[in-house]
């Protein structure tokens, strides 16, 4: 379970310039065009030092005062990390005063990088600006799992047809968009990113926004300068750009702002059920985390054949099966090779393995029953262990090693505890084996038995840290609950109506709901985030509701507030007025209370209580005092209520 705070800038809406939030609309008009300008292309400022064409996706009005060009990686945690600020730029200035405009430049060992920008690329040719946006935020929010199946479906949730989208992108139509924008990228010279030029400014990194704003005002006063000496409003862009550029010394070279390289060795068990490949005393063990529907695990079993090719008998594998949550067929997968290991043992095990990553993506029951037959066995045993979930608490186990060890996607290996990530290439593999052989081959020259060498390495292995605790003040009879009040553990949700990582972990706590049943309940604590306009309000007309209708008549129309979300009304006054009258709310009441803002003092304090608790986004999680940041998967909410009950 991911014990720290690392990577929660991934995961949920964060305070500016923290982490991800998408609380500015990208469309519904505001690409608007100044007359005779193609409604998609925008102007063509191909003339400007940085320039910008047709074929650039955009935001704002063509003729905006201040351009912000952004150079960017859809895989690159620092680009997901300035996200919010981007937002805070288009929801403080508008369309009509700045326009941010999209360049493409995957970085070389982002390995998901260029996939991804070019399935970008093909969403804009064939959505325009509205489909692009919400790609690419969709992209941002999902960044741990980057692949071609989810692209499509991303790309089909965006308003793109799945059918023109999957042949323009596997015909790689829309490869030499991603190409100009490198090239461009590298003739003003940017190698790292995120970057960024406003009207020709360089500025670099995932700055906080006051940066941006200090350069975005001061082009704002220049902008109206220029407009008001005579230059056409469409030409201001182009006139700033070639001006800033060349009143500016070159800049220096941008580095790329790779993440540091985990050279840890990691405690990684090796358990009595678990399928090995390869003998006991083996000096090198490899523990890979995997998916048999996952087209990166199908990808590296080449490179793991010619490990076993060149190591021999030096290298043993040892599988943990990690089924992808948006993978469906990888559970019933992976159920069938565990029906071989038990009844027909290792080799059976093995031999299921290739023939389903042989069958990916064919992975339905009518293939998993072919596969069966072919190895002998019954249908109706493997149909009934899937059905059954026989070995759920088995693929548990593993998710929950995988998130201590923070293994977050698959394919992820363990080198004699060094962390291998993703389908490398046989040379990578190389260079971490024999490094890895060299010191175990040191270890067997001391007197350790060759069988005992991994044991003796692990005795050193780093553990996951202990999970983060946060002292956070006692709930009060004004927090609407939810569950026994004799329930063992308490989980403080620190929650706010119009964040859309709040509405994505709701059905993860249903889940947790329904596992624990009466061992958990469930406290509300309003923390409306300030750049979500909708959301304070909402906070309100639920705590009213819960006034009212106490606490049933709460959870129904937090309920209702969550569906709501997205929705062309969304939690805009007319549907809070609207939900409420449906739940049988006195009307009257209501709308005083909304209007004299009586349950403000309630909501502030809440806030106080996450803000004294260095709780600084949404959702936010306080299980018995484990703190969880974002909206988390199953496991990480387990792993915390385990420890709970336990204490």
């Amino acid at each position: 379970m991911n014990k720290g705070t690392a990577i929660v800038g991934f995961f949920l809406c964060f305070l500016a310039g923290i982490g991800l939030m998408y609380g500015v609309d990208r469309s519904h008009g505001v690409n608007v065009e100044p007359e005779g300008i193609a409604a998609k292309g925008g102007l063509d400022h191909s003339a400007a030092p940085v320039p910008v064409t047709g074929k650039d996706p955009f935001w704002g009005r063509p003729d905006a005062p201040v351009t912000v060009v952004e150079v960017s990686d859809f895989e690159c945690p620092f680009c997901s990390r300035v996200e919010p600020t981007m937002d805070q730029i288009r929801k403080n200035y508008g369309p009509e005063k700045v326009r941010i405009v999209w360049k493409h430049n995957p970085l070389p060992f982002h390995k998901e990088a260029r996939p991804a920008a070019e399935a970008a690329a093909t969403v804009f040719t064939l959505g325009g600006n509205d489909a692009f946006w919400k790609f690419h935020d969709t992209v941002f929010q999902n960044q741990r799992t980057l692949s071609e199946d989810n692209f499509e479906k991303w790309a089909v949730a965006s308003g793109v047809d799945g059918a023109k989208f999957k042949a323009a992108y596997s015909a790689k139509k829309d490869a030499a968009k991603v190409d100009e924008d490198l090239a461009m990228a590298k003739s003003i010279g940017v190698t790292g990113t995120p970057a960024f030029r406003i009207n020709g400014i360089t500025l670099v990194g995932a700055q906080p926004y006051e940066k941006f704003k200090e350069i975005i005002d001061q082009e704002l006063v220049e902008a109206n300068k220029l407009i008001a000496s005579g230059t056409a409003k469409t030409q201001v862009y182009v006139e700033r750009a070639k001006k800033n550029v060349s009143s500016t010394p070159p800049p220096k070279e941008e580095q790329a702002q790779k993440p540091a390289e985990d050279t840890a060795i990691w405690k990684v068990p090796v358990l009595d059920d678990d399928p090995i490949q390869g003998p006991k005393d083996a000096l090198v063990t490899i523990v890979e985390f995997s998916d048999f529907q996952c087209p990166f695990c199908k990808r590296v079993e080449d490179t793991i054949k010619q490990v076993h090719d060149k190591y021999g008998n030096d290298v043993r594998f040892v599988w943990k099966d990690l089924p992808l949550p948006f993978h469906p067929r990888a559970i019933p997968a992976s159920t069938l090779a565990r029906v071989a290991y038990k009844q027909k043992g290792n080799k059976a095990f093995w031999d299921a393995h290739h023939a389903l990553f042989d069958s990916q993506p064919k992975l339905e029951d009518s293939d998993l029953e072919a596969v069966a037959q072919k190895l002998g066995l019954t249908w109706n045993t493997v149909k009934s262990a899937i059905d059954d979930k026989k070995f759920q608490s088995k693929m548990d186990a593993n998710s929950d090693l995988a998130n201590d060890l923070n293994a977050r996607g698959t394919p992820h290996f363990f080198v004699n505890g060094f962390r291998l990530s993703g389908a490398q290439p046989f040379e990578k593999f190389q260079e971490v084996i024999d490094a890895q052989l060299s010191k175990a081959k040191s270890i067997a020259a001391r007197g350790i038995a060759k069988d005992k060498v991994y044991d003796e390495i692990m005795k050193e292995g780093k553990e996951p840290p202990p999970p983060e605790k946060k002292s956070v003040a006692a709930p009060t009879k004004d927090n609407p609950v939810k569950g026994p009040a004799s329930a063992k553990v308490t989980i403080q949700i620190f929650s706010d109506f119009q964040c859309p990582f709040c509405k994505r972990v709701e059905p993860t706590l249903k889940q947790v709901a329904d596992e624990y049943k009466d061992k958990v309940k469930f406290v509300w604590r309003n923390m409306p985030l300030p750049f979500h306009q909708d959301a304070p309000l909402a906070s309100e007309a639920a705590m009213e509701v819960y006034a009212q209708k106490g606490a049933a008549g709460f959870w129904k129309y937090h309920d209702q507030l969550f569906d709501a979300q997205g929705t062309d009304n969304g939690i805009k006054r007319e549907n809070l007025e609207k939900l409420a009258q449906e739940l049988g709310c006195d009307m009257t009441k209501f709308k005083e209370a909304l209007d004299s803002h009586k349950h403000k003092a309630q909501i502030d304090a809440d806030v106080a209580v996450a803000t004294q608790a260095s709780i600084n986004g949404t959702p936010a999680f306080a299980i018995n005092g484990y703190f969880i940041s974002g909206a988390q998967p199953y496991s990480a909410f387990k792993g915390a209520i385990q420890r709970a009950l336990k204490d």
